[in-house]
């Protein structure tokens, strides 16, 4: 097939390089990039999908956990106020 092909500055400076290093034609470089480019996208694996898998911590009830930091910071202020008394 006789195409039109616009490489971006990038590409066409490493078409380029890979050329001169293989001694190729630009047409060999470029059938051999889209021969490995098209190959690996069809080796590509559908990740499986994001499972939450659940936790029983065991806290008690009456305990709200999207107050943990709360109280976290009010031990660690507690803590600072006792080691500063001394």
């Amino acid at each position: 097939m006789r195409t039109t092909l616009t490489l971006d500055p990038d590409v066409a400076v490493n078409v380029k390089k890979r050329m001169a290093e293989e001694n190729l034609t630009f047409k060999e470089t470029v059938n051999q990039a889209l021969r490995y480019g098209l190959k690996e996208v069809g080796k590509q694996k559908k990740k499986p999908p994001f499972k939450v898998i659940p936790h029983s911590f065991g806290f008690k009830p009456g305990i709200d956990l999207n107050k943990l930091n709360q109280l976290v910071d009010e031990l660690e202020a507690e803590e600072y106020v006792r080691k500063m008394s001394k």
